[in-house]
């Protein structure tokens, strides 16, 4: 059996990413926007409260001013 060569034309192929993928990521990075963003302007009492602080180590952690 004759070793095989590798052109490279069999080691970068293009991925097809369908649309509903983009779609579902476009709202995914929108909600992860309000939640990083929410200090009482969508929420208001109680639920901001429990929202900011479900979400504020992940805060800090992107680098999002909180206090």
């Amino acid at each position: 059996m004759p070793p095989t060569v590798s052109t490279g034309a069999d080691v970068v192929a293009p991925i097809r990413v369908p649309l509903i993928a983009w779609l579902l990521a476009v709202v995914a990075l929108g909600v992860v926007y309000l939640l990083l963003q929410e200090n009482g302007l969508v929420t208001t009492g109680q639920i901001a409260a429990y929202l900011h602080e479900f979400t504020h180590d992940g805060r800090h952690a992107l680098g999002v001013p909180c206090h």
